[in-house]
């Protein structure tokens, strides 16, 4: 099998608990070059050596109320101090095992923190001190449980909305965990719903957007993607802003609806014309699409970033490149980890490279085994956070790639890191939220 098959086949085996960074574990003394590696397969461009990179001011974000944070999923750059320790953590459910996985990160929205299990158990937590307030299983009663994915959560206006493998979407109250609502909607569901303007959009696995009243669930419209026979566990959620919502399938493609009636604005496909391996033709759009001020940027696993006019559905420009996260815009700079375990820095404007900086791919680099996936990053006060699956945290310079520290993690994480009133949650594969501040 090709390291890329492996790579998926380990996808989302991510570690954390035991971490986050005091300033005298940023600042290792030493040489910092021999961790990381200088294999590169992207480049950056020579005209852009040396050159500075400026970003805004750290700025603090009371909530992360859905996947990616706002609906739009451009978080920019987040505040939080400049050395942290654990608050507290909080068992919140059961754990991932071989059959069930955590695909979802927490939410945080009014004082609370929101976790979906492996079990699709849904934990609210008291977010400055992890005390459970409550907790509600949402998988129906079945005798037979060959285990089953769940999508994910959000938050808005007192209700939390959840999606699950099931293929029903929900609606909670936050305060006390009483259902509201359930609507089945004829597909299990692997990411989380996004909810902006009075509707929870979802997509299920066979590439439907399903727009629901968030007061009703009842069904607004749909819309139906190209169907994919094969993807990667997980998905992008939809992306909002104004009056249009971005579709990120399974299949590559990149479709524009108007919110309202769900009507076709603009489609397009990130699917790489050359395909050198069957891995590749998996054009699947796992991280989220970002709206950023006019522009679409998205990046597909088969090998196409694309920064796209909004309004037109334009292109601006495009690269070769491929990736399983959310691309990270800040300012006028891109960050994204790539499918080879390396972050990059793109400018916005045009696309072009400032730096690359390769992370290590396998635990044992001379034998090249037990492949490392790698997640994230978020940018938050003036560093890079990244996981890995061999239980490590990196804090990497954004102005540089340099490696600022690194820390040991107890336990597996299969999601990124999320951000909130300056607070730093993650969500172990044990089922348990640790949080920083």
């Amino acid at each position: 099998m090709t390291r890329q098959f492996l790579l998926i086949l380990t996808v989302l085996t991510v570690s954390a608990c035991e971490l986050f960074i005091t300033e005298d574990e940023i600042f290792l003394p030493g040489e910092r070059v021999a961790v990381l590696l200088h294999q590169r397969t992207i480049n950056a461009d020579p005209e852009l050596a040396g050159a500075q990179i400026l970003l805004p001011a750290p700025s603090p974000n009371k909530d992360w109320p859905q996947s990616g944070g706002y609906a739009n999923h451009a978080m920019h750059h987040m505040q939080t101090a400049d050395t942290i320790g654990e608050r507290w953590r909080a068992d919140v459910g059961t754990g991932a095992s071989d059959e069930n996985r955590i695909v979802s990160t927490p939410i945080v929205a009014g004082g609370m923190v929101f976790a979906l299990d492996a079990d699709s158990g849904v934990t609210a937590l008291q977010a400055d001190n992890g005390d459970k307030l409550w907790s509600k299983g949402l998988a129906p009663e079945i005798e037979e449980d060959d285990g089953h994915i769940s999508g994910g959560l959000a938050y808005y206006k007192g209700r939390v909305f959840v999606t699950t493998g099931f293929g029903d979407v929900i609606a909670l109250n936050a305060t006390t965990g009483e259902e509201i609502w359930r609507e089945y909607v004829r597909g299990p569901m692997r990411s989380a719903p996004t909810v902006r303007s009075g509707r929870v959009f979802a997509i299920t696995i066979d590439n439907r957007l399903v727009a629901l009243n968030a007061d009703t669930g009842e069904t607004l419209w749909t819309h139906a993607g190209i169907g994919e026979s094969a993807n990667i566990l997980g998905g992008g959620s939809p992306a909002v802003e104004g009056s249009v919502v971005i579709a990120p399938y399974s299949s590559g493609e990149l479709v524009a609806l108007d919110l309202e009636s769900g009507n076709v604005l603009w489609s397009d496909s990130l699917t790489a014309i050359r395909r050198t391996d069957a891995v590749s033709t998996l054009s699947h759009i796992r991280g989220n699409p970002v709206i950023d001020r006019g522009r679409v940027i998205a990046v597909s696993h088969g090998g196409v970033m694309a920064s796209i006019d909004l309004a037109t559905g334009q292109r601006i420009w495009d690269r070769e490149l491929g990736g399983m996260g959310t691309p990270w815009v800040a300012g006028e700079y891109i960050y994204i980890l790539t499918n080879d375990a390396e972050i990059a820095v793109l400018s916005r404007k045009d696309g072009r490279i400032y730096w690359v900086r390769g992370l290590p791919r396998f635990e044992d680099p001379d034998d090249r085994e037990n492949p490392i996936v790698w997640s994230g990053p978020i940018l938050a006060s003036d560093r890079l956070i990244v996981t890995g699956s061999h239980g490590e945290a990196w804090a990497i310079s954004p102005y540089s790639g340099s490696l600022l520290g690194r820390i040991e993690l107890p336990d597996d994480i299969s999601v990124p890191p999320i951000l909130a009133d300056g607070t730093i949650y993650f969500l172990a594969d044990n089922a348990s939220v640790v949080a920083y501040h």
